[in-house]
């Protein structure tokens, strides 16, 4: 499916009118992964900023069937559901194909529902969990999470003469899955809205567990005006520190785009004031640090894939 195509075809199961922020990557990234599918879908969607912004009632955006699962258990909702479709159809109590799709925030995915995650995908059951990772627990006040960079300052990471923001490496969600030996894991960013969608129809082609991680940006979060957020995302992809890959059974690494020339991570920090300090003065160990994680990442994946730099 091409942008045209993507572009024309129906948005039968999330409709416009919610109440996210303006600019917002998710909506997007939703319409995107659902059009893909050609089947019925059915949702579970952790608390989150997805989650209030396009349930509060008495309304709702979702022209599916939708679960409000809690902030841990996205997953296992998903998968009982899923679990209930399998008996209705060893009873003969129906045949048509339904695919079943589970959404978290970072902070609901790479942290607090890791756990049910990580059953869901070891049990095998047949569903996409789709992670929508705008680096923070956004919703709740912009605190830091398990995906969170090295050196961002959030509300639970101030940067100051003390500590300059997040002294952590983030977590690597998509190889985490990967790990589970799954049929297919892939990462996606909303820059390249054409290979999210061709990853979403791939995924929806495959029986068994699956899982999308898509880059989303957020404006009030990462601090940057709300018609930026396709350039921001280009940007992280442009300087490596968000690559478009793909890993079938585990093993089988893919990278989807190689950028013709690596550009420096300052070029996809300097426009977010949540890495202003990094770019002063006397912080240049900070900046330092950041492009060797970025450098060391982007390395162990062109590894995995049998690439060279």
């Amino acid at each position: 499916m091409n942008l045209k195509q993507l572009a024309q075809k129906e948005n039968k199961y999330f409709a416009p009118g919610h109440r996210a922020c303006a600019g917002c990557g998710f909506p997007t990234i939703v319409r995107a992964i659902l059009k893909a599918s050609e089947d019925p879908v059915v949702v579970s969607s952790a608390t989150g900023c997805l989650e209030v912004v396009s349930t509060i009632y008495p309304f709702t955006a979702w022209k599916v069937p939708f679960v409000h699962s809690a902030f841990e258990n996205s997953a296992a909702t998903i998968s009982g559901v899923e679990a209930t479709f399998q008996a209705w159809k060893r009873q003969n109590k129906m045949d048509q194909h339904v695919n079943f799709v589970a959404f978290g925030g970072d902070g609901g995915t790479y942290d607090i529902g890791l756990q049910s995650l990580s059953g869901a995908l070891e049990r095998g059951h047949d569903f996409l969990y789709v992670c929508y990772d705008n680096e923070a627990y956004m919703n709740t006040g912009i605190q830091r999470s398990g995906a969170t960079p090295f050196g961002a300052s959030t509300t639970t990471t101030p940067a100051g003469k003390k500590v300059p923001g997040k002294m952590q490496k983030r977590k690597d969600l998509a190889r985490i899955a990967a790990a589970h030996n799954i049929p297919y894991v892939a990462q996606a960013s909303l820059s390249n809205l054409v290979d999210l969608t061709k990853k979403a129809e791939k995924a929806f082609s495959i029986r068994g567990p699956k899982v999308l991680v898509v880059l989303s940006p957020c404006n009030p979060g990462w601090n940057v005006p709300t018609d930026s957020m396709l350039s921001i995302s280009k940007s992280a992809v442009e300087t490596c520190f968000w690559p478009l890959y793909e890993v079938e059974d585990g093993h089988k690494y893919t990278i989807n785009y190689k950028p013709r020339e690596k550009k420096p991570i300052d070029e996809w920090l300097k426009n977010q004031r949540r890495f202003a300090h990094m770019l002063k003065p006397g912080n240049e160990w900070l900046l330092q640090e950041a492009q060797k994680q970025v450098d060391e990442e982007w390395g162990k994946l062109l590894k995995f894939a049998g690439e060279t730099a």
